[in-house]
């Protein structure tokens, strides 16, 4: 049973790959996305059951702390996480937009889970450091009250752990807009 997401985010490309084989080798788990992000770090996310990711982390980690920059284990993430990551997400923009930027990817992620778990939004994209130097970024819809308390939700988390950047909630987006929107 899968219940569980883990990511560990290395400074260095070549560690980070050295990491995932190790992670892959020795946990069960499925890697989801290995990739290079910017500027120039690796990410590997993965999903397993609880004890498997926890090792998996464990095993990412230890002999490779100082090339790890971030790393987190999510228990039951929101189903609506891996699609939005992937970017196969499908999603007809009614009402208001929210978006929440941080300085990491593993932060980035923890705090899309917490805005889509706090109230009834849809989770639209969570964008990786993907040409952004390294921040990342994620976009709800829904409600107008519903994304206020889920992006004070996310921004609450992020300011806790200093990686909070920048939000918006746009209360009634223009279709122009929205065309362009991801």
């Amino acid at each position: 049973m899968v219940n569980a997401l883990g990511l560990v985010e290395y400074l260095k490309v070549p560690t980070g790959m050295m990491a995932a084989d190790k992670m892959s080798k020795t946990s069960n788990i499925d890697i989801i996305h290995a990739a290079t992000v910017c500027p120039g770090k690796y990410i590997v996310l993965f999903k397993g059951n609880l004890s498997d990711v926890k090792a998996a982390i464990e095993g990412g980690t230890i002999g490779f702390e100082h090339n790890v920059i971030d790393s987190f284990l999510l228990g039951n993430p929101t189903e609506q996480i891996y699609g939005a990551i992937s970017g196969s997400t499908s999603v007809e923009i009614k009402g208001a937009v929210g978006i929440v930027e941080s300085y990491s990817v593993a932060s980035i992620i923890e705090a899309a889970d917490i805005a889509a778990k706090t109230s009834a939004v849809t989770l639209v994209e969570v964008r990786l450091a993907r040409g952004m130097c390294g921040k990342s970024f994620f976009i709800i819809n829904g409600e107008l009250s519903a994304v206020e308390m889920s992006v004070e939700n996310a921004k609450k988390h992020l300011m806790e752990s200093g990686m909070l950047l920048d939000s918006a909630v746009i209360a009634s987006p223009s279709p122009n807009f929205i065309e362009n929107l991801y």
